[in-house]
């Protein structure tokens, strides 16, 4: 039987899957993020005349799960990227971007240290757990149709913003920058749960000078609600309620709000004292390197903290979507669709 998902051309999608946010990059220039937010269950909400709903509901594998405007379940485990909770929240983002009833090709990624071995061979097994796990069915319990991902291919997450920065558009044009391909090229990633750094050299990943440091913006958010615990004498904080309160340096509590800048302030710092060690040891001073380019959430959230790190750095257009749309490039550019089984 034919359906609206396989009577239309499919579409090609930059799919950054990451733990603290979701992030999708599409043909026509749009780039959407949701929150990397969900939990097991039905929402247990029923919304008022004609409130506006913020919480869906997807079921797979024949377990329910609630997502959006929900206090999330921790996606910080090692098993997230091929998880329930991670496909449920890919087809919410794809949803978000109207892909309803289509069929997609999309390349997300998984962290540096995820994808290759210590000695540069590529985790076969892992990288295929993800390809398959997206292409697992994904109902939405509502009138809407399910985005069917066809096509799914699997890159390094930095190595990603690395095909952004050499793949070049301009006007109505699409360019290999030689400038930048010529020479030694750092990826400073700064995610939700990892740190990557991937350096390309004579379009060879080094990876002597490439790996995971396990810490992100999800570091400052746990030490911020323990934070929040410990000073207001609390059993236990909403996730949301953490993310407002780091996003705006205030919680509010009991109808109050309650000034917690520093708070979120020390777990800033703390976050970028490991991560500026990490970099030094990966990268040292930089000085072989041309450019030192940071990308990815965290990036955005901590520009004060790392603005001088290197004389060479750069912080990328649009950090946070810089790995979504090198996937997107990647896939349009570079990958050959010839899966779609």
């Amino acid at each position: 039987m034919m359906t609206e998902s396989n009577t239309v051309s499919p579409i090609q999608v930059g799919l950054d899957d990451g733990y603290a946010f979701t992030k999708v990059a599409l043909p026509d220039g749009r780039l959407i993020a949701i929150p990397s937010r969900a939990r097991v269950g039905m929402s247990g909400v029923t919304w008022i005349d004609n409130g506006r709903q913020r919480i869906f509901e997807y079921e797979t594998e024949g377990a329910m799960y609630a997502v959006g405007a929900v206090d999330g379940a921790p996606t910080h485990f090692e098993g997230y990227p091929t998880s329930g909770l991670n496909r449920v929240i890919v087809q919410h983002a794809l949803q978000e971007a109207g892909l309803s009833g289509r069929s997609i090709h999309a390349v997300s990624g998984l962290p540096v240290s995820a994808f290759y071995k210590k000695n540069g061979e590529q985790r076969r097994d892992t990288i295929e757990r993800k390809r398959l796990s997206l292409k697992q069915a994904v109902q939405p319990k509502s009138e809407r149709l399910p985005a069917a991902i066809a096509f799914h291919e699997v890159i390094p997450e930095a190595l990603a913003a690395w095909y952004d920065y050499v793949i070049v558009t301009q006007a109505n044009d699409v360019i290999l920058d030689e400038a930048r391909l010529s020479v030694p090229i750092a990826i400073v990633d700064i995610g939700g749960r990892t740190t990557d750094y991937v350096v390309v050299k004579d379009q060879g990943v080094v990876h002597a000078s490439s790996g995971s440091l396990q810490g992100g913006m999800l570091d400052v958010k746990q030490q911020v609600a323990n934070g929040i615990q410990e000073r207001f004498d609390l059993e236990n904080v909403g996730e949301q309620l953490v993310s407002s309160a780091v996003e705006r340096g205030v919680v509010r509590l009991h109808g109050k709000d309650h000034d917690v800048a520093a708070l979120v302030d020390a777990a800033k710092r703390e976050l970028v004292e490991r991560l500026y060690a990490e970099s030094r040891r990966q990268l040292g001073l930089g000085v072989e390197l041309d450019r030192i380019v940071f990308v990815g959430g965290g990036t955005v959230a901590l520009a004060e903290h790392i603005a001088n790190w290197f004389p060479n750095q750069a912080i990328a257009e649009h950090p946070a979507f810089a790995n979504a749309r090198g996937m997107l490039k990647y896939l349009q550019y570079v990958c050959e669709e010839s899966d779609v089984a």
